[in-house]
């Protein structure tokens, strides 16, 4: 008789082929295996698209207002010098070249549609003239043109790294201060009185000038150093690197001894996306390269938390780029529609795993990417101005899912189905998510009786979650990222 009861039966299915049934789900509501401190966000890349002008402006800062969530990241960065990049001119004898003209209009959209929640704002590009370049870099006067050659230049002319903290300390001024003084003692005055809780020093510095370690801890603790004496309240996060696989960083900026006195890693970030295996790959396998991408990260991420908590256990950690990329954005081909579902599985399974280990803050890149801007990447449908089921997959996620919630005892899996059930603040409820290309159906514990089901899979696509009610089992299709509410 157990071996009859272990043995899954079939079933018919409506278009005529059998496929296995899954054994029962097993909860043990009374054993709480974590708690979760973890909060669901997202970022957002200044670029043409965000713009005032943008077709799909008002459409997108709607969509960041409905999610209402906490650390939501802000990043100018450098292919769009204009609007990324304050002082694009180094003072003259009888002149500063200050001008906000194009970075004022998205901060103040992102402030609108965050208001009430927290910000982590990354000015994240440096005036090029500050540093040693062959010969003065250009950029292009359209600032929507792009300029992927910016960030050139190992060496800071000021080797100190007090000319980029000044830069920095003016910056947030401006945005926190009502205005700044120029270098030649001018006052300009701004009328910004925003609340900026945190900021990120540098993005990517591994990739981005190609800093070292020890460079970039130096650059840190001086520029926040500045940074608090215009505002003290605000937190900052370090380091921000493109890959995590090198531990020497973690190792040296997380250690207090290396900075300076006064000076201590209040945050860190990293970034992760998964990738194709090779450029070839057909579209089908990517499901099996993602997840074990992500797994060899969080391999990673575990490392890096053991680093952490021995040298600096008071540091919260926001891993605030998690996505996908498919190509390099100057190719142009088509995504196939189920990748978008794909993507938002990725990031749900990610987020599940880092609330296990109790990382801080998770942030979905990016809320808006299009053709020769990354598109892969981005949580807008570029064209409609719809928001895709990458947004709809996070906005899930982050209305049922907060820190506090207990993640308890959940056997009994379905085959490619990751499954985990929670006590929440709002009650219990049950995290799914389809893992591959095909339906799975399995049956519920009989205690579950009737719940209601919100669902975004390859079927909504760009719509909301799709709601009903359900018994004694489930049907999930492809990719699908499923909440069930107990009544």
């Amino acid at each position: 008789m157990k071996l009859l009861h272990i043995v899954p039966f079939l079933l018919i299915s409506a278009k005529g082929f059998t496929q296995t049934a899954q054994p029962t789900l097993h909860i043990d509501w009374n054993k709480v295996t974590h708690v979760s401190k973890t909060t669901s966000t997202l970022q957002l890349v200044e670029n043409p698209m965000v713009r005032p002008s943008s077709p799909i402006h008002r459409q997108t800062f709607a969509a960041l207002k409905e999610l209402g969530a906490d650390y939501v990241r802000y990043v100018p960065w450098f292919p769009y010098p204009k609007m990324a990049v304050a002082e694009l001119k180094p003072p003259a004898k009888d002149a500063t070249y200050w001008d906000f003209t194009y970075l004022d209009s998205t901060m103040e959209a992102l402030m609108t549609a965050t208001k009430g929640h927290s910000v982590v704002i990354n000015f994240s590009t440096t005036p090029a003239w500050m540093w040693k370049t062959d010969a003065p870099v250009a950029y292009p006067d359209d600032p929507y043109q792009t300029c992927w050659d910016y960030n050139q230049g190992r060496q800071l002319r000021d080797t100190t790294g007090k000319e980029l903290a000044a830069y920095y300390a003016r910056l947030i001024s401006w945005y926190t201060k009502g205005g700044f003084t120029d270098e030649l003692g001018k006052y300009h005055r701004s009328g910004h009185f925003y609340k900026i809780p945190y900021w990120e020093v540098l993005n990517e510095p591994d990739l981005e000038h190609n800093i070292s370690p020890q460079l970039y801890t130096r650059l840190y603790d001086v520029i926040v150093r500045e940074m608090k004496k215009v505002s003290p309240q605000t937190k900052f996060i370090g380091m921000s690197l493109a890959f995590a696989a090198d531990p020497a960083y973690f190792e040296f900026f997380l250690n207090g001894r290396n900075h300076a006195a006064g000076i201590v890693p209040e945050g860190i970030s990293y970034h992760f996306y998964a990738t194709p295996s090779r450029e070839d790959q057909p579209p089908a396998d990517y499901q099996y390269t993602f997840f074990e991408k992500a797994d060899a990260f969080l391999d990673r991420v575990r490392f890096i938390e053991a680093i952490r908590k021995r040298l600096a256990p008071n540091t919260f950690t926001t891993i605030n780029e998690i996505g996908s990329i498919l190509r390099s954005p100057s190719v142009i081909k088509p995504i196939d529609p189920e990748y978008w579902s794909l993507s938002g599985a990725t990031y749900a399974y990610i987020l599940l795993q880092l609330m296990k280990m109790g990382i801080d803050v998770a942030g979905e890149s990016q809320l808006v990417g299009y053709p020769t801007q990354f598109p892969d990447v981005s949580m807008m449908n570029w064209a409609t101005g719809k928001p895709n089921a990458r947004y709809w997959v996070l906005r899930l996620l982050h209305e049922n899912f907060a820190p506090g919630d207990k993640l308890v005892e959940t056997t009994g899996q379905p085959q490619d189905v990751i499954a985990q059930a929670f006590i929440t603040r709002t009650g219990k409820k049950l995290l799914f998510i389809n893992t591959r290309n095909r339906e799975v159906t399995f049956f519920l514990p009989s205690e579950t009786n009737k719940i209601t089901l919100f669902v975004t899979d390859v079927s909504t696509m760009d719509d909301p979650p799709a709601q009903s009610t359900v018994t004694t089992s489930i049907t999930l299709r492809p990719f699908a990222v499923a909440v069930a509410a107990l009544n």
